[in-house]
């Protein structure tokens, strides 16, 4: 089977794309390299001992896209490409609707010209914005808090709107908790451009000595330790959820929404903890002010994912911030080493 990856050179689409081929899938990656680089996917291939397909393309360019899809005989699409920092967006909302909202419009237009009329979709638990209650299942309320999360919701609602017009259409809603960690060989793993947005990558560079702290935005939040809470997946764990929504949904016609978490929550602080005892090393930090749009706790009610898609997160925190560590510590400068 055929299938078209959408930012396929990043962090999650690079683990995805490893689980996909060591399944038997064959792959064309398109990737704009805007926030990846090249090269992980040569170390993709590397680790599989398989070959893929790389296109460098925008999936805003809706007749290079049409081209593409017209000239493979795909199956699907996983759909990773977009910008994904929340303090980000609230800078830059209008590049943030662009990328994101404007990106699907014009990868979903050349999948119906193409006639592929299954999608998954990389969402994110942004779009239940300050939850009401934890955990979260997926029929609480959506909102958001940032640009970012109204990216990814807005985008829900098109394909939801999308699939009740044409019920030829599988489309496929993977709400992404928070992945961290990396790929247990340590030869690919989230190379950030820039001061990391991301919690693990900032903590892995202030291990490595690449930045002198963390900084910690705020704590005072309603936590037992007064940081963020968030509920960290290990990116494979992630990449496999892909694999079994895939083998569950293609061809299938309808709308599938999973949660695809831990069900647990750790702080900032325990995360800090965490990879102290991972990497052997001082982690040393200092509170600053809370972010827009961040959100006190966050975390996943997975059942539906073991009900219908028969997965669940398997790695804990120690394999997260061990493989995390193992990438960074060898990788000190990403994929530039």
């Amino acid at each position: 089977m055929k299938l078209l990856i959408t930012g396929g050179a990043g962090y999650i689409g690079s683990h995805t794309c490893v689980e996909l081929l060591e399944a038997g899938y064959e792959l064309v990656v398109i990737d704009n390299l805007s926030n990846s680089k090249r090269a992980s996917l040569d170390r993709v291939m590397e680790i599989t001992g398989q070959r893929l397909t790389f296109v460098e393309g925008d999936i805003r360019d809706t007749s290079s896209m049409t081209s593409l899809l017209k000239a493979h005989s795909f199956e699907a699409v996983i759909h990773f490409a977009g910008l994904k920092a929340v303090g980000e967006s609230s800078r830059l909302p209008v590049n943030y609707y662009d990328h994101n909202v404007g990106g699907t419009i014009s990868l979903l237009k050349a999948m119906q010209a193409a006639e592929v009329y299954t999608l998954i979709f990389s969402s994110s638990a942004t779009v239940y914005g300050d939850p009401e209650t934890v955990p979260i299942t997926e029929s609480a309320p959506l909102s958001a808090t940032n640009p970012y999360g109204w990216s990814k919701l807005m985008v829900e609602q098109v394909l939801s709107d999308l699939q009740a017009s044409d019920d030829r259409w599988s489309v496929t809603l993977l709400r992404y908790f928070n992945p961290v960690g990396a790929h247990q060989s340590g030869l690919i793993g989230e190379d950030p451009n820039g001061i990391p947005n991301n919690l693990l990558p900032y903590i892995s560079q202030v291990a490595i000595g690449k930045l002198s702290h963390l900084r910690v935005f705020g704590d005072d939040y309603p936590t037992l330790d007064g940081t963020g809470v968030r509920d960290y997946i290990h990116v494979v764990d992630l990449a496999l959820g892909h694999l079994a929504a895939l083998k569950r949904n293609v061809h299938r016609p309808g709308r599938h929404v999973y949660n695809l978490g831990t069900g647990k929550g750790y702080s900032v602080l325990e995360m800090r903890a965490a990879f102290e005892q991972a990497a052997e090393r001082p982690i040393p930090y200092e509170v600053v002010a809370r972010r827009p749009g961040d959100i006190a706790a966050c975390w996943a009610d997975p059942s539906l994912a073991m009900q219908e898609l028969s997965w669940s997160a398997v790695r804990g925190l120690e394999d997260m911030t061990i493989d995390g560590w193992r990438w960074q510590s060898r990788s000190p400068n990403g994929y530039e080493d």
